[in-house]
C-alpha cells in the first residue's frame, strides 16, 4: 500500500460533538494524500463509536488501554502513522482545504523538519480573529529555537508561538527519536517542537492562516496550578539534559526558567493569601519579590475584557488529549 503524503493525528477525549467535523476537514485536504489517525484516550462518550463508523481506510482508530494524557495519545497516533509528514489537529478544531499542501510545499522547499502556520480563531457568534499578524510571520521565514523559547513565557504580552500546530517530517522524528513527553499534561506541545529545533531541525513559517481554532463562548478555563508549573520545569530539565543549549537559546531558556519560577512563587503567594496564611505569604514574597508585581494581573485582565475582549479558551469537554504549551493570563486552553 502506498504511503500517504501526510498522516493527520487527532488525539481525542470525549470529543463526540466535534470529532466528525475535525475528521471531515482533514479528509478534505487538496493536493495531498491523507490518512487520519484518531488516538482515543479512553473517552467515556460516543467518540470511538463515531470514528469506528467512518471505517478504514482512510480513518484509523487507535484506542489507548488507559487514559495516558495528551503525550501518550499523540505518541500512539504518531506510532501508527505511515505518512511522510505528520500533522497535529485537535479534536475540536478544523483546517482549511489548502493548508497541508501549502505547508508541506514550504517545508520541502526549505528542506525543513517542520512547518507552522497562522491560526484563525472562530467564535460561536461568527467573529473571526487572526491569532498572529500576518506581516509578523512574513518577516520570519523560519522559527528559531531562541524565538520559540522566548515566546513561551507566562504573563508575556507578546505572541506565544506555542499555540501553533506543527506539521512534522516523520523521518526526522524517527531518526532523532523524538516523541512527546508523556509525563506532561501541560506543555507537551512546546517540548516536542523545542526538541525538533534543538536537534537541528529547521521549522519554516507559513504566514497564511490554515488552522481554524474553534472556541466556545463562556467556557470555563483551567486555572494554572502549582503542579502544572512544577511539571513544566521538570519537562524543561529533561529537555536540557538531552539537548544542552548555548548562546541565544541558552539565554532564552534562562529567561523562561526564571519566568516559570516567578510564576510558581506568584501562585504560591496567591494560595497563601486566599488561605489567610500571612506568614507563609510573607515568606514567599521575601523569597521572590518579583512575584508581588503580578498581584495586579487579575485587575488588568478584567480591564482588558472591558476594552478589548481577549481570545477565550476551550472547554473541558472539548479537549481531546491535547493542551496548549503554556498559559496566558493564568488560564490554559482546557481540552481534557
Amino acid at each position: 500500500m502506498t504511503a500517504p503524503d501526510v498522516s493527520v493525528v487527532i488525539a481525542a477525549y470525549n470529543a463526540a460533538d466535534t470529532i466528525q467535523r475535525a475528521i471531515t476537514s482533514a479528509l478534505a485536504q487538496d493536493g495531498v494524500s491523507v490518512e487520519v489517525i484518531v488516538a482515543d484516550d479512553c473517552s467515556t462518550d460516543a467518540t470511538r463509536q463515531i470514528v469506528a463508523a467512518l471505517g478504514e481506510p482512510p480513518v484509523k482508530l487507535v484506542s489507548l488501554g488507559c487514559n495516558g494524557g495528551p503525550g501518550a495519545a499523540r505518541n500512539a497516533g504518531f506510532a501508527a502513522a505511515r505518512g511522510r509528514w505528520i500533522a497535529v489537529l485537535d479534536a475540536d478544531d478544523t483546517m482549511r482545504p489548502n493548508r497541508l499542501a501549502r505547508m508541506i510545499a514550504a517545508a520541502e522547499g526549505a528542506d525543513a523538519a517542520a512547518a507552522v502556520d497562522n491560526l484563525d480563531v472562530l467564535h460561536q457568534d461568527g467573529r473571526t480573529e487572526r491569532m498572529f499578524p500576518q506581516d509578523l510571520l512574513a518577516d520570519m521565514p523560519a522559527l528559531t529555537l531562541p524565538a520559540f523559547i522566548d515566546s513561551n513565557r507566562i504573563f508575556r504580552s507578546t505572541h506565544n508561538f506555542g499555540y501553533m500546530k506543527p506539521v512534522f517530517r516523520r523521518a526526522f522524528l524517527l531518526e532523532n527519536r523524538l516523541t512527546y513527553d508523556e509525563a506532561l499534561r501541560i506543555g507537551e506541545d512546546y517540548l516536542l517542537l523545542a526538541a525538533v529545533l534543538a536537534s537541528g531541525g529547521r521549522c519554516t513559517v507559513v504566514p497564511e492562516a490554515g488552522y481554524l481554532y474553534h472556541i466556545r463562548e463562556g467556557s470555563i478555563s483551567r486555572v494554572l496550578h502549582l503542579d502544572h508549573v512544577d511539571a513544566m520545569l521538570a519537562g524543561d530539565s529533561r529537555l536540557l539534559a538531552r539537548f544542552p543549549l548555548s548562546g541565544e537559546a541558552a539565554a532564552a531558556q534562562r529567561r523562561r526558567t526564571r519566568n516559570l519560577r516567578e510564576t510558581r512563587a506568584f501562585l504560591a503567594l496567591v494560595h497563601h493569601l486566599k488561605n489567610r496564611s500571612l506568614g507563609a505569604a510573607a515568606k514567599v514574597a521575601l523569597g521572590d519579590p518579583l512575584a508581588m508585581r503580578h498581584l495586579a494581573m487579575p485587575i488588568a485582565a478584567r480591564w482588558r475584557r472591558l476594552t478589548a475582549p481577549p481570545i477565550h479558551h476551550k472547554t473541558a469537554a472539548s479537549r481531546a488529549a491535547s493542551s496548549s504549551s503554556t498559559a496566558q493570563d493564568l488560564a490554559l486552553k482546557n481540552k481534557g
